[in-house]
């Protein structure tokens, strides 16, 4: 259905896997989350109504002569003390504020709802979809439109999500190298729990999930929230708990300022953000997002791995690498990697990286004998890659210097001796999609181990903080293979 003006609608119920997500209209028909959590069964309209009327918040002393809510795209103009959903500005023009949403249509089915607010004053136009999986997942993201003239500059789009008031607790991960997934835990009081991520790629201390839980959740006790955002560049996940009494889970991409920028018409969709609940405890919380990912692969078993880094590092050899692939096979390995020193100049970690091609000086003949050996011995046969990075020591560099992704005054620092490659330039995207796609037509290669082995900071494309383009382009960069 689709409506219009001030929406005024019946009480969206999506429900699916053991889980229900309720969404109303309040008084002035901006859409509110009501409920995430548990399976409320099937609700008739009326029911579904006095549900709804239930929830409605009151009217407060020293506080608006209205109800407030908490609207579904969070609004600090309409009384809303927390963090806003949307963030940007215009340097022209007479509509530079922030928008106020007064304008709403919907669109819905039994599992998927997507409401589309807009302000025709402030000329922004912002969607906030939603969608519940067959394993009870919610999937939400927020876009915004520029439906004016001249550039919309973004510096914030959240999603968020309704969280019990029962949840008193936090859990999220950190970590460093070789100590990744270390938990944390701590209350849920009043205020903002951050955690960004500043790393070009999610990092060793990335938070991985940000859950909610009541006092005491386990990892099968206790009623949890958990939100992830499905994004690989920079990001935030965060919690909130306003003096008014709103809970919320929420994140998004971290923009850097001036990294997005829309034109008339142009529309930026953020990142996925992924809720997950569940009364059982942390396992089957994470049960459902092991359904959501089993769902977007094929259904096929994880092979057990023989990597050759740590046997032989960078001195290849065929016949130590053809005994080695003897011993993998004879105790269950199912799959062969070569690892890092495969391709030209690669004797060392300080040259090659950009060069994807074999040597032949180290291989003659190709990766052929080894790859023929070990898919004799009734495994298959993975390469290692780390397409996105470079060595200043590489025929690459030494033909487009202008390749390597650096900030405004000139290449960044270097890490573990390596550069990250601009792949927002057309020439560098292309040189790595040609080169693994020249490799996965000469080699019957069934697996890429795909390394991204350094934060990519202080990065500009063409005098733009660099990020968010980057991650898209190693985006278009896996679908075109």
């Amino acid at each position: 259905m689709t409506e219009a003006a001030a929406l005024a609608f019946d009480p969206i119920h999506l429900r699916r896997g053991g889980v229900s997500l309720v969404l109303a209209a309040d008084a002035p028909g901006q859409p509110v989350p009501l409920h995430w959590g548990a399976d409320l069964g099937e609700l008739a309209k009326t029911d579904l109504a006095g549900f709804a009327a239930a929830r409605r918040a009151g009217v407060s002393h020293s506080a608006f002569d209205h109800a407030r809510h908490t609207g579904l795209v969070l609004d600090t103009r309409l009384g809303f003390t927390g963090t806003p959903a949307v963030e940007g500005f215009r340097t022209t023009g007479s509509d530079s504020a922030l928008p106020r949403l007064t304008v709403w249509d919907l669109e819905a089915d039994e599992a998927r709802a997507t409401f589309t607010g807009t302000d025709a004053d402030v000329t922004w136009r912002v969607a906030v979809a939603l969608d519940l999986t067959d394993a009870g997942l919610v999937r939400a993201r927020t876009s915004v439109t520029n439906t004016g003239d001249g550039t919309l500059h973004l510096t914030a789009v959240r999603t968020v999500l309704p969280v019990g008031p029962q949840a008193t607790e936090l859990l999220d991960l950190t970590g460093r190298w070789c100590r990744e997934r270390s938990p944390q835990r701590h209350g849920f009081v009043q205020g903002r729990f951050e955690r960004a991520g500043r790393h070009g790629r999610t990092g060793h201390d990335a938070s991985l999930l940000l859950v909610a839980g009541t006092p005491g959740f386990g990892f099968r006790s206790g009623e949890v929230w958990g939100v992830h955002v499905a994004w690989s560049g920079d990001h935030t996940s965060y919690a909130e708990r306003t003096a008014e009494g709103d809970c919320l889970l929420g994140g998004g991409e971290l923009l850097a300022p001036g990294e997005v920028g829309l034109g008339a018409g142009e529309t930026y969709e953020g990142p996925w953000l992924l809720g997950s609940w569940s009364d059982a405890g942390l396992d089957a919380m994470s049960a459902r997002l092991h359904a959501q990912l089993r769902a977007a692969r094929p259904a096929t078993s994880r092979r057990v791995i023989a990597n050759t880094w740590e046997a032989v590092y960078f001195d290849h050899d065929l016949a130590k690498l053809t005994e080695l692939a003897d011993r993998a096979a004879a105790i269950g390995v199912e799959r062969f990697v070569l690892d890092d020193g495969w391709f030209t100049g690669r004797r060392h970690d300080r040259a090659g990286l950009g060069d994807w091609t074999v040597d032949r000086a180290v291989w003659p003949d190709g990766l052929h004998p080894l790859i023929d050996h070990v898919r004799g011995l009734g495994m298959d046969f993975g390469l290692w890659v780390e397409p996105e990075m470079v060595n200043l020591d590489s025929d690459l560099v030494r033909r487009h210097p202008d390749w390597v992704l650096g900030g405004l005054d000139g290449a960044s620092d270097p890490w573990r001796h390596q550069h990250a490659l601009d792949l927002q330039q057309p020439g560098a995207f292309a040189h790595v999609r040609d080169a693994l796609l020249a490799l996965l037509d000469e080699y019957p290669i069934g697996y890429l181990k795909w390394d991204h082995n350094r934060d990519v900071i202080d990065a500009t494309h063409r005098g733009v903080p660099a990020i968010h383009g980057q991650t898209a382009a190693f985006y278009r960069l896996l679908d075109e293979l």
